[in-house]
């Protein structure tokens, strides 16, 4: 009956159109009522000692510093490496693309905020180069899932944090994957390329323009090199690390660039914060929610059913990344991260998934949510920033989840993947 009420009072309430946060506080408090042997204070305590963590300070501080970032020229910089480099080569815009998310990922942490930057510039470009502006628009989205799975990632501190894993420990994993996913994109653009490239432009890609392009970015390549060589050679903590981003993304965009006005500071810290309230709402509450179910004994029940469901491992994790995705598709990344990390990670647990694995597993799952339709965040992004029918990009994005897919199988059953300089 307990947990009838909880997960029942959680579903009616999400129906309902409320906020995932507040549908998590509701249901649990609902659930506290109804038990006579627990007070209020149970979840008063439980939302406290959810937010008193230090590691989710970086959450704040990455958030931050992507937002400035986004704003203050880097991504433009980075574009013209990429441009440099790839811009000549075959389905050179689409490479661009690609390469230039996988870098503004290892600076924002955020995948909607890859999005934007990035769409921005690149979709009108790949469209007044003979690229379809789906095909385009699907192809930023897919990429900008890259923002989560390359550290540093806020999605991977959330899942750190809730499983009780080193953050360290996860943006070493999610190093590989990233990379291996950014060459499936490449490779399947590669193959597509053919019918798109019609008015090829033509860029300076000699080496005096590559030499040109990089000492003109090279602040911005240094920022990745910095705040994560300083958390791998244990100079700085994650949390330490973010701060350095955020003050050096701060000093660039306004005083080295100059192009963030200082007076628009005040308005990116104030967006930042309300993007982040909501997270902590989640974080928060679901540390009652959490606290409910393993009271219920929840984790442990549903492990054991699974496995004694089958002992097959390869149906087991089939079966979890099916349920990731199909939740992926629905609900926002961290609110699944925090709901389901408590029940699924004593499940793999008890087939020898190593859990920082497992994190990077669940958050290649819930990236492909990212431009699943109908509720794909990162579609609704590219569809505003490009200007494109949301059904027309709907359809154009299938390729590329099964690209992503493929990715995700690769993941899954190769954890020298994620566990390559963990060993």
């Amino acid at each position: 009956m307990t947990i009838l009420i909880l997960f029942g009072s959680f579903i009616l309430l999400m129906l309902l159109g409320l906020p995932i946060g507040i549908a998590l506080g509701s249901a649990s408090i609902l659930t506290i009522l109804s038990l006579p042997f627990l007070s209020l204070e149970f979840f008063t305590l439980g939302l406290i000692s959810g937010l008193n963590s230090f590691t989710l300070l970086a959450v704040i501080l990455f958030t931050l510093a992507g937002n400035l970032m986004s704003q203050g020229g880097i991504s433009d910089r980075l574009l013209k490496v990429a441009y440099a480099f790839f811009g000549n080569t075959k389905g050179g815009l689409g490479t661009v693309t690609i390469i230039a998310c996988l870098f503004f990922a290892a600076i924002s942490g955020t995948g909607s905020a890859t999005v934007a930057a990035i769409g921005l510039a690149m979709i009108p470009a790949m469209v007044k180069n003979g690229y379809d502006k789906p095909y385009a628009g699907a192809m930023v989205a897919t990429a900008g899932g890259l923002g989560v799975m390359i550290p540093p990632s806020v999605v991977m501190i959330v899942y750190a944090v809730t499983a009780g894993v080193s953050v360290t420990s996860m943006f070493i994993a999610g190093i590989v994957p990233g990379l291996v996913v950014a060459a499936i994109l490449i490779i399947y653009n590669l193959f597509q390329s053919k019918r798109f490239d019609s008015k090829k432009q033509h860029f300076d890609t000699s080496w005096e323009a590559k030499l040109k392009a990089i000492n003109d970015a090279k602040l911005s390549l240094l920022m990745p090199i910095l705040v994560l060589g300083g958390i791998y050679s244990g100079v700085v903590t994650p949390t330490e690390s973010a701060a350095v981003a955020a003050v050096f993304g701060f000093v660039l965009s306004v005083f080295v660039y100059k192009e963030l006005s200082i007076s628009l500071v005040p308005k990116i810290i104030l967006e930042s914060a309300l993007l982040v309230s909501s997270v902590l709402i989640i974080v928060g509450a679901s540390v009652a929610f959490g606290r409910i179910m393993a009271l219920e004994n929840v984790p442990t029940i549903i492990a054991n059913f699974v496995i004694n469901l089958t002992e097959n491992k390869i149906l087991i994790l089939l079966s979890i990344n099916l349920l990731l995705l199909i939740v992926g598709t629905f609900l926002e990344t961290l609110a699944a991260i925090v709901i389901l990390t408590p029940i699924l990670l004593p499940v793999v647990v008890q087939l020898n998934v190593d859990p920082v694995h497992f994190g990077i597993v669940m958050i290649v799952n819930l990236a492909i949510g990212f431009v699943t339709p109908p509720l794909g965040a990162n579609l609704f992004m590219a569809a505003q920033v490009g200007n494109i029918k949301y059904e027309h990009l709907s359809k154009a994005v299938i390729p590329w989840i099964i690209a992503m897919l493929f990715a995700l199988m690769l993941i899954t059953f190769i954890p020298t993947i994620s566990l390559l300089f963990l060993s």
